[in-house]
């Protein structure tokens, strides 16, 4: 981790994680600041609880890196990891109404056709100050919604470490380049863990929660990678 991040946790930073929920008494998870369940067809409910595993997993690898933040939770997920594209799109707008800085969406569509649903959720989130943060490719093919215009794409790099993250250029586009491991079970190789893009994303959220800490002026997608710009020339220096 870049030095100038060592004593920042995230605080002041609000974050809301798109997903299958969390569980509450996992030994990974810090306090949470509540959030929402939304059905398939997109009514609401207060019941979070992850009966799936990968919501608490991804939660628990961005309070890892920013234990300070203010971590929301939107679970779209319930009996399998699918969702419809109306239901992300309504969770991302329950996002951006309560002001979070950003939004993590550890998760993708590669169906085109989703785009007339969620690229105006993204602007919306925009808009409002909202930085949406989710896969920009998997195995070779675009994932919506990270890879529309506003959103912040995340691509796996399986060289970087846990707690780094690279901002690069992908088909002409500014993206982040973080590590798919999540955050490690004590007795459990790494290889029987779960991984991948999902994890590059969260690990990605965290850190620049913590840019977003050590910047507070920097609003909006082109001013976070901006900070996390100036933080890879203080580093190079």
């Amino acid at each position: 981790m870049r030095e100038p991040l060592r004593s920042r946790t995230g605080r002041g930073v609000s974050i809301a994680v798109i997903d299958s929920g969390a569980h509450p008494n996992h030994p990974h998870l810090g306090l949470l600041a509540g959030g929402v369940a939304f059905t398939p067809d997109g009514r609401e409910h207060d019941d979070l609880t992850d009966r799936l595993g990968h919501g608490t997993a991804v939660t628990a690898a961005i309070q890892e890196k920013a234990p300070g933040a203010r971590v929301h939770v939107a679970r779209v997920f319930h009996d399998e990891l699918a969702t419809s594209a109306r239901t992300l799109a309504r969770a991302i707008d329950w996002t951006a109404e309560r002001g979070c800085r950003l939004a993590n969406l550890s998760l993708g569509t590669p169906r085109q056709s989703r785009i007339e649903v969620l690229q105006p959720a993204v602007e919306r989130a925009a808009r409002a100050g909202t930085i949406v943060i989710a896969a920009y490719s998997h195995e070779g093919r675009l994932q919506l919604p990270g890879s529309l215009p506003g959103a912040l794409g995340v691509c796996l790099d399986w060289d970087l470490p846990r707690h780094g993250v690279r901002v690069g250029h992908r088909d002409g586009r500014r993206v982040l380049h973080a590590s798919g491991y999540p955050r490690p079970i004590p007795g459990v190789p790494p290889t029987r863990n779960l991984s991948g893009i999902s994890f590059a994303v969260a690990n990605a959220t965290g850190i620049l929660a913590l840019a977003l800490d050590l910047f507070p002026e920097a609003q909006g997608r082109t001013a976070a990678l901006e900070a996390l710009d100036a933080l890879e020339r203080v580093r190079m220096s």
